[in-house]
């Protein structure tokens, strides 16, 4: 007998489920560097591995470096591994710089309806944590400017209507001139 109907369109054994090191079912197909799906024997971007603990200075700078090469999908993973295993009293900052990263990651895909509302929407997560925490500027990030951007990109994404590039509308974490 041939193939599976499955198999011919994935490129996978019929029926079978891509699975990590511990059994999850996980989507193993290569990436853009957007982050999207590419075919299985297409060559994509490095993925960044999940679970990684790292210093909050450490994860600013691995996000502005991933955020500056105009891969925002994976700098939303380094502020997700930060949430995840920071203490519970920064998750909505983490998170809110996530979103962040979601909504360009949106804008730059062309869907600009959901990456203007996730932009605000990360602006605000992260304004209302500076508000509660009383720490206008944690770990060198300057969240004031970053939601002033956060909405005005979201602006420029309704006005134009048109798809943004990444790189070239990335973020300054610590604000202008600062890498």
């Amino acid at each position: 007998m041939g193939s599976t109907g499955s198999e011919e369109s994935t490129g996978r054994p019929g029926g079978a489920r891509d699975r990590d090191s511990e059994g999850r079912a996980r989507n193993a197909r290569p990436r853009d560097g957007l982050g999207r799906p590419l075919p299985y024997d297409a060559p994509g971007v490095p993925r960044q591995p999940e679970g990684v603990v790292r210093t909050p200075e450490e994860t600013v700078t691995e996000a502005q470096r991933l955020l500056d090469e105009g891969k925002p999908f994976h700098a939303h993973e380094v502020f997700e591994d930060a949430w995840k295993s920071g203490p519970d009293t920064e998750r909505e900052l983490w998170r809110g710089l996530a979103q962040l990263a979601v909504g360009l990651t949106h804008a730059a895909r062309g869907n600009l309806a959901g990456g203007a509302r996730l932009l605000r929407r990360g602006a605000g997560a992260a304004e209302a944590w500076v508000s509660g925490s009383g720490r206008a500027r944690p770990y060198g990030i300057d969240v004031a400017a970053v939601a002033v951007w956060a909405r005005d990109l979201a602006e420029d994404v309704e006005r134009g209507c048109t798809t943004v590039d990444a790189g070239a509308r990335a973020p300054r974490l610590l604000g202008r001139g600062a890498a």
